[in-house]
Parts: structure tokens; sequence; C-alpha cells
């Protein structure tokens, strides 16, 4: 078994699931363990300055520059946590030579991956998937991330003759519940460029994001018994009902792609004296995403006027931004990818990211950082699954951008 294979699966095996109801840093004592492995796998293969910070989470490590050449510090940046998905005996299965068939993964559940729900799956013919047992997800979201970085990591330790700068390595924890990169020491980590490695298939690759916001409305109602409601009753329900009715009813996230921004009523709870809703906004043009915000208080303001009093209020926070608005400034991490990919013969897919990463909040902090590919396929659940080849070929990917960047690109 290749040390990427075994590593990936090692690290699997950790119940990392992050948890949005928990106030530590990381927020689930499993990455904190899982931290703890890569840091010993770290000073195995032999890079320096290898540091867990106990305050945000984030372990850090540095392959020293080995020539004089001054090229700019990249980074590579990659999460601890899995997605809110039983992430609980995680059992990965790997499955050699894929001929295109059905693949059983339960036997005793009859859980089957097969390329009739998932046609995917024949891009992949001749090559060894790694998938779930049916009953958790697999967490290539984003343990590929990681083990790739490593791979490039090693690959430069044992081939010293290859001049390279000064690369840093940062793996995080939960950015899947948004939190992460919040604490992130965008200075200490010294460098001017660096790539989260958190997009999905072979050649994805984004520098362009939602800004996103959430929205929480919360409606005072009046309870009066039905027999004796005659103008006194004020229904929190119907009121949550008619502003979501005022909102752009084709403005919503299953009739929108590409560049075109959305509403999405997330929760709405509530009684006849009580009602919550939340709502999360999100475009990727930062004047309209601001109009969007607008918009939605004054839906709020004008149901007040008509109900005659506050019933309404509502609390927007920014949650992240657009990280093209910091990258237009200067394309060289994005060129620099792009040409590392073109010189592998993969073929780049460059598309709006219809979400965010860890590097929409690092780019504010400083440093531009696009998202690079790790490979996998169907996230966050059941089905999800990667191929030992895609993970090779985001590793090539890693070592092709250092190499490019210490040639001058």
């Amino acid at each position: 078994m290749s040390k990427l294979l075994e590593r990936f699966i090692r690290y699997a095996k950790v119940n990392t699931r992050s948890d949005a109801k928990s106030t530590t840093t990381p927020t689930t004592q499993g990455q904190v363990e899982l931290a703890k492995i890569i840091a010993e796998d770290l000073k195995e293969i032999g890079l320096a300055e290898i540091d867990y910070n106990t305050k945000n989470g984030f372990l850090t490590a540095t392959l020293p520059a080995n020539h004089t050449i001054a090229e700019p510090i990249i980074g590579f940046v990659a999460h601890l946590d899995t997605a809110d998905y039983e992430a609980e005996n995680i059992q990965p299965l790997v499955h050699e030579n894929y001929e295109g068939q059905a693949l059983l993964l339960n036997e005793e559940k009859q859980i089957s991956l097969s390329p009739d729900v998932f046609p995917n799956l024949k891009n992949y013919l001749g090559e060894t998937l790694i998938t779930t047992d049916g009953t958790t997800l697999l967490g290539a979201d984003d343990k590929a991330g990681i083990v790739e970085i490593i791979e490039a990591a090693e690959y430069y330790l044992l081939h010293p003759e290859l001049p390279h700068g000064e690369i840093r390595f940062a793996f995080g924890p939960d950015e899947e519940i948004g939190r992460g990169a919040d604490l992130f020491d965008a200075t200490g980590f010294r460098a001017k460029y660096a790539y989260t490695l958190d997009s999905g298939t072979v050649g994805h690759f984004e520098y362009e994001t939602f800004n996103a916001a959430q929205a929480t409305i919360k409606i005072d109602g009046v309870s009066v018994h039905p027999g004796t409601a005659k103008n006194s009753l004020i229904n929190a329900i119907k009121l949550g009902e008619q502003l979501d009715a005022r909102l752009p009813s084709e403005e919503v996230p299953e009739k929108t792609e590409g560049y075109e921004g959305f509403y999405l009523l997330h929760k709405f709870q509530g009684t006849v004296a009580y009602a919550e809703l939340v709502y999360i906004i999100r475009d990727h043009n930062h004047q309209t995403f601001e109009a969007r915000k607008t918009f939605i208080e004054e839906q709020v303001n004008a149901i007040n006027q008509e109900v005659g009093e506050e019933r309404l209020t509502i609390e927007i926070f920014d949650q992240y931004y657009n990280m093209a608005d910091i990258i237009k400034e200067d394309f060289y991490p994005v060129d620099l990818a792009l040409q590392a990919m073109k010189n592998l013969g993969i073929e780049p897919i460059v598309a709006p990211f219809r979400g965010g990463t860890d590097g929409s909040k690092i780019s504010y902090k400083g440093i531009p950082t696009p998202n690079l590919f790790t490979g996998g396929e169907n996230f966050h659940g059941q089905y999800e699954f990667i191929a030992l080849e895609a993970m090779e070929k985001t590793a090539a990917t890693i070592i092709e951008i250092i190499r490019l960047n210490a040639a001058g690109n």
C-alpha cells in the first residue's frame, strides 16, 4: 500500500466531525487527536517548525528553503474536520482496478454505490477507488487534502536536489461550520500566497466565492384562545409566512446557478406566540449582496408598519466575502496553479464556487488563497468516494506549483 493511501485510510478512521453547538476550539476532540497524529507524521518525514496552536486549533509546519533565489513564500491549507454526517467507526473500503460495476458497500444493509445512480463512477475505470462502508461519510473532504499536502512535502524532502523556497503548511479546524479560519494567524503564517485543498474532482479550481450573510428574524405574536381571538390574536407563524412570501420566489438555491445569488430559508420554527426564521443570503457581486441584505430588512420594516407595531426584529451578520475581490488585485497564485495543471496535462475547470472556503476568510486576512481540487466525489454522505489516482494528481499539482514558484514561473 502506498504511503498516500495508508495515511488517508488512517486519518479517515479518526472521527473529526465538527459541532456547531460547541463553544470550544476546535469544537470536537477528534480534531485535536488527528492534529497530533499528523504532527507526528510531519516530524517523521522531516518538516520543521511543527507547531499545534491550542488557541486557534491550527497545526502548522515548514518546508525550509534550500536555495537563495528570492520568490514569494507560498502555503497550502487543509481542514481537519468533516461535515455534519455520521462519522463514528468509519471503515474505508479499497476497490482496486474498478471495472464499472456497482460496488457493494454493505452486505448486511444491502447498500451499493452504483453507476446507475452515480454515472460519475464511469470516469474511474481501471483506477483504485476508496469508498465508505455505506454507513458513514468517508472524510475525503478534507483528509484527502491533508494527505496530498503531506505527499508533496515528503517528495521535496526526499529530493533535496530540487530547488524550492520556503513552503508553509496549515491544517485547521471547523471549516465545515465556518469558524476555523476566523482565528487563523495570517501574519504568523508568513506566506504571501496560499491554496486551500478543498475542491472536488480533478481540475476543479476556484478563486471566486459567494459573499455570505445570515439573517435571523424573531417574531413576537400574541396568543389568545381562538374562541375569543378576534382583533387580539397575532399569529407569529403567519407573519413569518408573509415575510417569506415577500422574497423573490425565483431567487432560491434550487432555481439558481453560476453567478446568481439567492435567499435560503434555512430554518423556520415557532408557535402562535413566537416564531424565528433564519435565512442565509448569498451573492457573488458585493453590491447586489448588500442590496439583498437591505431588501430583507425593508420587508421586515414594511410588515411592522402594516401591523402597526414592531413585532419583527432582524439581526444580520456577514459570514465571509468573495475572495475574488482580493485575488483580482494579484493573479499570481491563479496563474501559477493553472500553469501547473496544464504542465501536467490536467484540464483546468474554473468556475465560480457557490459556497465559501477557509480561503475566503484567509484572503481577507491578507493572503490571497484560491481553492485547489482534492479529487473527491459525493462529499458529505455515505456515497462519498475518491480515487487514489486523483489524490496522486493533486499531490503532483502541488509539487509542480512549488517547482514553478521556485523557477520564477
